[in-house]
């Protein structure tokens, strides 16, 4: 059985999960008290069954996780209908498509600012790091931009949220519990601080709309305008840096889909972004509990059991993808399940393809002889994958 702790393992998963879709059918894994299910055909299953809930089980003594508890407990990703459809539906009233689209001259001012910053660094050292410098800054910028946040407080964000989503690996340890303690009581302060500065003076920024919304008398309340704002960093952001990383890593190393990015990077954009996210994906389990009695892939799954879809491996089924083990920047159709599926398919998917396919042409163009300058260093989780640092010539 696959140990998801083991080193060599979260370095590259893809060799036993191969493996794992061979079973053809959701298997129990001890260790993690779950289903897994590694077809795209199962995994796909996970996430529309409406017999199974995303149902998040508060952390004990709730006193002292009461702040993380309600960032989850209160926010869309952890919820069920009738509560997810009424704040998806509240949700979905601000952050729009008109909304998203109206931030591209801004993703775009923030890219050419990124870029000039590297090209200093370049000029000086010779190399840049593409996640520290671009890939990571880029959509915390951006969803800071939306949300209304000083520029001067945009370096807090990115290490509260990194000390939230660490509590979602396979094994957490203490400090890492009590870092995401602290980081959701500082972002939830943080947040509702300027919650209550804007009902006061409202602006055109994110926070006020959510703040104002309304629709058949709902409104959002305090608690769930906070966890939307960190789950829209969190979720917003970790899914950019890390499929855009990791795709970006994968394409370094094949001189043939480099250059359809060094040559055409506007016209390969689209479909190069969607094969990032399917090729390496950038969150590998989603789980979710059964709610009644419910069967996927010929297995029943009994009320209170978890059944976990394993994305990375879906991305990788030889029974949809053809070449699956292979990078494809043209690759289409691509129907891989990255931004998940179903009721809980990312709200923020529209906004990171809308980053990701402005950003990487003018990363190109400005880079059209972008190499590897030393081996990237991968983070140390399963999960969340992706990479601490890609240092790269120009």
């Amino acid at each position: 059985m696959i140990d998801f702790q083991d080193p060599d393992f979260v370095v590259d998963p893809y060799p036993q999960l191969a493996e794992l879709r061979k079973v053809g059918k959701p298997i129990w894994h001890e260790g993690l008290q779950l289903f897994l299910a590694a077809t795209h055909a199962d995994s796909s299953a996970v996430l529309r069954n409406r017999s199974l809930g995303r149902i998040f089980e508060p952390r004990e003594p709730q006193n002292e996780w009461d702040t993380f508890n309600w960032l989850h407990a209160d926010s869309i990703l952890d919820s069920e209908p009738p509560k997810h459809t009424r704040l998806r539906s509240l949700v979905m009233k601000a952050f729009n498509p008109k909304k998203i689209e109206s931030m591209r001259p801004d993703v775009e001012r923030i890219t050419q600012k990124l870029l000039d910053e590297i090209k200093l660094k370049v000029e000086k050292a010779g190399e840049f790091d593409v996640i520290a410098d671009f890939a990571e800054p880029l959509p915390v910028k951006v969803i800071a931009s939306m949300l209304g946040f000083p520029d001067e407080d945009e370096h807090l964000l990115r290490p509260w949220s990194q000390a939230i989503v660490k509590m979602y690996e396979v094994a957490p340890t203490e400090a890492d519990e009590q870092d995401a303690k602290r980081a959701s009581a500082e972002f939830a302060d943080y947040v509702q601080g300027l919650m209550v500065e804007r009902k006061k003076n409202p602006g055109t920024d994110l926070i006020t709309e959510l703040a104002l919304v309304e629709e058949d008398g709902e409104k959002l309340n305090a608690h769930e305008l906070i966890a939307t704002c960190v789950l829209l960093l969190n979720a917003g952001h970790e899914a950019s840096v890390n499929g855009f990383g990791n795709g970006f890593v994968a394409a370094l190393t094949q001189e043939d889909q480099m250059a359809l990015l060094s040559q055409a990077p506007d016209q390969h954009s689209a479909t190069a972004i969607d094969e990032f996210l399917r090729f390496d994906a950038p969150l590998h389990l989603f789980d979710r509990t059964a709610t009644q009695d419910t069967e996927i892939g010929g297995v029943e799954i009994r009320k209170g059991q978890k059944i976990g879809a394993l994305l990375g491996s879906a991305n990788r089924d030889e029974s949809v993808f053809k070449n699956a083990e292979q990078l494809d920047l043209t690759r289409d159709p691509n129907p891989h399940i990255g931004f998940g599926a179903g009721i809980h398919f990312c709200i923020g998917a529209p906004l990171a393809r809308m980053e990701m396919t402005t950003s990487l042409p003018m990363l190109m163009k400005a880079y059209p002889n972008i190499k590897l300058a030393r081996e990237p260093e991968r983070r140390p989780t399963f999960v969340l994958r992706g990479y601490e640092s890609v240092y790269v010539t120009g």
